[in-house]
């Protein structure tokens, strides 16, 4: 990215330099095409990595753990049902975005609802990516000192500057997501996301790989009963819905088909990795399997040169990530402070300050981040992911309400509630077991 503005830039500044060379038209046609290149919208390409970076997170440490509950067929079985339901409602939000010209999640819940509708959408966004970006910072916080460690010995890391987990939040933050999160173009972020997808695709080729390194000091297969954890785990891996129109409303040649396809390719990219990475991490360690894939590695292969890079590419990843995410929640806080004019940098540095810092707090001095959130996660996630879709989608929509479409909406949102009953009933029960 910066490479591509220092080139644009370069080409402007010898445009204006050549003006005693050239003709004042050549000139203006010269810095037309510059402007006009720079104006231009995401690739498909940069599109599909963006989707696949908001779609694919931490959460795929978690799904051979969840195979482990379900078996292979279950796995795959509920795998299919939910990537297909998500790609569903992204479908059905994009048709409304073409019937009404509304390009934002939150003025789909104002059209729908009026202004409640609108501060209920930008609401929920805001507690859902605050509480993601939280978590994933906290994970950063806890994590990133161990895996830094693990490369050094005992002695040199002990009482270091890098083990400071808070240290080390604050110089991520600062250095790395911050700059990324002041982009004024979420499309500007596909260089970032394409590296996070390889550091994913890496963690997918090491747990492949380490089937076989693994001599399998375990019992043979052992399958649990199916646990209520899977179904919001798979559900949750597959929520990228506030990042969808963002990335559509400054797409190349925008369309809802090409919008669809970029939908369809991140979502069957993403599923294809966790269902690798699921499937080799559970017949590795199979009824053994750890909550998170990568703490079983740290006991039967301590030290492994492979296993500590690969945790810290997820950690990566896991920080490329961020900023994506922050982009839907600080067009919501605008939206929903400032309205719909024409951008301001004040407006957007003051937002993207204001939400990196409540995040920082969140994630430093919330001894549990994860549990603070998971209740309303539990309900934003699901609202954004299955019910919202349906329900605008019947509200705006000219369809009858026996029409295939409209009953495809409706068991949306009976699927979300489902989900975001069986999510906070888990989450409630976990509480009562584990005070």
């Amino acid at each position: 990215m910066i490479t591509t503005l220092v080139k644009n830039c370069f080409k402007i500044q010898m445009s204006l330099s050549l003006c005693h060379l050239f003709s004042p038209s050549f000139c203006l046609i010269f810095l037309q095409r510059a402007v006009e290149q720079r104006a231009k919208g995401a690739s498909f390409t940069s599109s599909v990595f963006n989707l696949m970076n908001a779609i694919m997170g931490s959460g795929i440490l978690g799904l051979a753990y969840a195979m482990a509950h379900t078996g292979v067929v279950g796995f795959c079985i509920l795998l299919l049902l939910v990537s297909s339901l998500a790609a569903y409602s992204i479908n059905l939000l994009l048709k409304l975005c073409d019937e009404t010209g509304i390009n934002t999640y939150e003025g789909l819940g104002g059209r729908a609802l009026q202004k409640p509708g609108k501060v209920l959408v930008g609401v929920t966004i805001l507690i859902q990516n605050i509480g993601a970006m939280s978590s994933y910072m906290f994970i950063l916080k806890t994590e990133l000192p161990a895996a830094i460690s693990s490369f050094l010995s005992p002695e040199t890391s002990g009482g270091a500057w890098y083990a400071d987990g808070r240290t080390l939040l604050i110089l991520v933050t600062v250095c790395v997501v911050l700059p990324l999160a002041l982009l004024p173009r979420i499309g500007f972020l596909g260089y970032s996301s394409s590296l996070a997808f390889l550091f994913m695709l890496f963690f997918t080729v090491v747990v492949v790989v380490n089937k076989w390194a693994i001599p399998c000091p375990l019992p043979s297969n052992v399958t649990h009963n199916q646990s209520a954890y899977t179904i919001p785990t798979m559900s949750f891996s597959f929520l990228c819905h506030t990042a969808v129109l963002p990335i559509y409303s400054e797409l190349d040649r925008p369309t809802r088909k090409r919008m669809q396809n970029v939908t369809n390719v991140s979502i069957s990219l993403s599923s294809l990795l966790y269902l690798i990475s699921a499937l080799f991490g559970y017949l590795t360690f199979y009824g053994h399997v750890d909550t998170e894939l990568l703490l079983g590695y740290n006991a039967y292969l301590p030290r492994d040169v492979l296993v500590m890079t690969v945790r810290l590419a997820v950690l990566l990843a896991v920080v490329l990530t961020v900023p994506l995410i922050h982009f839907p929640a600080r067009k919501a806080i605008i939206m929903l402070f400032c309205g719909d004019g024409a951008f301001s940098w004040v407006h957007h540095i003051f937002s993207t300050l204001l939400i990196l810092a409540v995040v920082m707090v969140l994630a430093i001095f919330v001894p549990d981040i994860r549990n603070v959130f998971g209740v309303v996660g539990s309900t934003t996630s699901t609202c954004l992911l299955f019910v919202f879709p349906g329900m605008f989608y019947l509200r705006l929509s000219n369809q009858p309400l026996r029409s295939l479409e409209s009953i495809g909406a409706v068991s949306l949102m009976v699927f979300g509630l489902f989900v975001g009953l069986l999510s906070l009933s888990v989450i409630v029960v976990t509480w009562v077991q584990n005070p």
